[in-house]
């Protein structure tokens, strides 16, 4: 599809790529892409997983090069060498994996690699709270980033763009780790920077989202414009779904009950505390039994990201108990749980689930390496094999298996750490934010691959911050805030307010994380 523009035209636009093209080994990410966004407008940018979304922004953004291809910034032509001449020439992206030094301070990772050479800290400090104040963005300037949840770290992230004053904004799905009433505030900011005579090109999965704050929409699929410049004012759901996948989305609706058996999982007044030592969370008790999945709703950093790390044994608890098929397993080392039976899927999938400077296969391999190996070496063959099994079973997309594991989309990365994990039919499941960032597919992928876990007898404890999803998911929902579970409902009857409620029945408490 080519789009063309009028010269008036192109005096409103302040973004332009035609036909662009960009290939990795074994895969075409970009063929012949056309995006359009007008100065002062907020453009979506929809497709699947792996529809070439991610590169195409990447190429924007300076990170790649198209292999050909026309890019144009308030008309004028360029070619960026790296992410520094994009940013010279105004553009900014924030990326969906975090690219943050966790020893660094909040302010010394918004400045990185654009602070003068005689760092003022204090004024920096200053100057990045004032921006932080503004735009509603509420982190201490001061404060480690390893010590701040995953919500929090997406914040840094946009400060950081916000702060280099870009006049084109990418924003790879921003609000993956946002509660709603914190997306609606980024709405709002989005806002004020389009009527300010910004850009933005927002990637969203979440449907209702884009129709809420987007004005136009570009949709992807394999790789090519299939419809650009839609006028979101004339625009519904259903009709951006059928682009992006062919077909209208299907209505979710609860699946039949399970009959839960012996109980697999307890936990028993077990506490922890965060990475700063203060409490995290604690006096948690609650059972899964076989055959039912437990939800686990809260805002960002109450405790559930240090909760499902004590449960898979990264974290040791101050005191309580964890049981696994009544065996006490509080102080056995995450290789014995493995071996016992437990399967964790954490929320940081490319900081703690995968490692990115390892091929596919050897991520694939990374919890039964010592099956694939021969004394002290890997055996190539048998290794390559196993991945092919995994990819094949749990449907991800990718090239040259040999190949780096961050040439993957993030849903064909979610979907090999789900299938890694699930491999050899675990007991207990562990699956915190586990369709995070996904599209319609591939949410509905990973939702039915639990839902199978829990039909064939395992306990699923699944901690999502999208409401929506644990409501229809789930057998049982439990509420974390401020590191308790303060209540406990039934998702058939529970309505979403209640929850919601519940969820922020202590708003003046701080996240302890």
């Amino acid at each position: 599809m080519t789009q063309t523009s009028t010269p008036g035209e192109e005096a409103q636009l302040s973004v332009e790529l035609a036909g662009i093209w960009k290939t990795f080994p074994g895969v075409v990410a970009n063929a012949g892409v056309d995006l359009a966004v007008r100065r002062g407008s907020i453009h979506a940018l929809l497709g699947e997983n792996g529809a070439g979304k991610s590169t195409l922004m990447n190429i924007l953004a300076g990170v790649y090069r198209p292999d050909s291809g026309e890019l144009r910034i308030q008309g004028l032509q360029h070619q960026f060498r790296n992410p520094a001449d994009a940013l010279s020439a105004g553009v900014g992206m924030v990326h969906q994996e975090f690219r943050l030094i966790p020893s660094f301070s909040v302010a010394e990772n918004v400045v990185l690699g654009a602070a003068p050479s005689v760092i003022k800290t204090r004024q920096i400090e200053r100057d990045v709270a004032a921006i932080s104040h503004k735009f509603g963005l509420k982190v201490e300037p001061s404060q480690p980033l390893w010590q701040l949840s995953m919500g929090e770290r997406q914040k840094v992230e946009i400060l950081k763009v916000l702060w280099r004053d870009a006049q084109v904004l990418i924003l790879d799905e921003p609000t993956t780790v946002l509660t709603p009433s914190e997306v609606d505030e980024l709405g709002d900011i989005l806002r004020r920077m389009a009527n300010d005579g910004r850009s933005i090109v927002f990637i969203s999965h979440k449907l209702h989202e884009v129709s809420g704050i987007c004005d136009e929409a570009t949709v992807l699929r394999q790789g090519k414009t299939v419809a650009g410049s839609l006028d979101m004012a004339t625009t519904d759901s259903d009709e951006l779904a059928h682009h992006m996948v062919g077909t209208s989305p299907a209505i979710a609706t609860r699946p039949e009950a399970a009959t839960p058996g012996r109980p697999l999982l307890e936990l028993r007044n077990l506490s922890a505390d965060g990475d700063r030592g203060v409490c995290a969370f604690s006096d948690v008790n609650f059972k899964i039994n076989s055959g039912e999945i437990v939800g686990v709703a809260g805002v960002a950093g109450n405790g559930q990201r240090e909760l499902a790390d004590v449960i898979a044994g990264l974290r040791s608890p101050s005191k309580g108990t964890l049981m696994m098929d009544g065996t006490d397993i509080t102080a056995a080392s995450p290789r014995r749980r493995f071996q016992s039976g437990l399967a964790y899927i954490p929320e940081d999938r490319l900081g703690v689930g995968l490692a990115p400077r390892l091929s596919i296969t050897d991520n694939a391999i990374l919890r039964v390496y010592r099956q694939q190996r021969r004394g002290l070496f890997i055996l190539a063959e048998k290794a390559m094999a196993y991945c092919s099994e995994i990819v094949s079973r749990f449907g991800v997309r990718s090239g040259d298996l040999n190949g780096p594991i961050a040439t993957l989309s993030g849903g064909n990365l979610q979907r090999l750490l789900v299938g890694r994990e699930l491999d050899g039919e675990p007991s207990v499941v562990v699956a915190s934010q586990p369709t995070r960032g996904l599209d319609v597919q591939g949410v509905k992928a990973i939702q039915d691959l639990l839902l199978d876990q829990r039909n064939r007898g395992a306990a699923v404890l699944m901690i999502s911050e999208d409401l929506d999803e644990l409501l229809t998911l789930t057998d049982r929902l439990l509420v974390m805030e401020g590191g308790i579970i303060r209540a406990e409902f039934d998702p058939g009857t529970a309505s979403r307010h209640e929850v919601g409620m519940a969820m922020l029945s202590h708003a003046q408490v701080t996240a302890q994380s």
